[in-house]
């Protein structure tokens, strides 16, 4: 059965100009070429982030990743065993707070920070993007973040 797009509201319908699906397409196919350029770090782009994390602070609770990754620690403990079992991180309880766990870097994790700088270079090239371009498709995600979150983003 084919039908018809007669109205403006009908064409807002259309697949091809919902957002959702642009959003979903763009982040599976932009974490798909960093996978290449990770592999090379024997990072997966989870841990990459895990690693970004660490690299700005170190050492962190897992509650801290957790909320800076907008992802549950349920979701970040089976990350950061893998970081810890490649010898990247260790965990231990935190000075002064029995129930929290700190994750810190390994001398083998901070000198792998040296590697890295080349990320996002390679991945503007791969993508095609110039800096700036970076930059303002990074605010746009941060206001969408922060409209669907009823949050400020930063």
């Amino acid at each position: 059965m084919t039908t018809s797009v007669d109205t403006a509201q009908d064409e807002d319908l259309l697949l091809e100009h919902q957002l959702c699906f642009a959003l979903t397409v763009a982040a599976r196919s932009v974490v798909g070429a960093y996978k290449p350029v990770l592999e090379k770090l024997n990072l997966t782009h989870p841990q990459y982030l895990v690693m970004l994390c660490l690299w700005e602070t170190s050492p962190r609770t897992v509650k801290n990743i957790s909320a800076a990754l907008a992802q549950e620690p349920a979701t970040i403990s089976p990350l950061l065993r893998r970081l810890e079992a490649a010898g990247l991180i260790t965990r231990r309880r935190a000075d002064g707070n029995e129930r929290a766990l700190a994750v810190e870097l390994t001398p083998e994790g901070a000198a792998l920070r040296q590697q890295a700088l080349n990320v996002p270079g390679t991945m503007m090239e791969r993508l095609g993007l110039s800096r700036e371009q970076v930059t303002e498709l990074h605010a746009s995600m941060m206001g969408l973040i922060a409209a669907t979150s009823g949050g400020s983003a930063s």
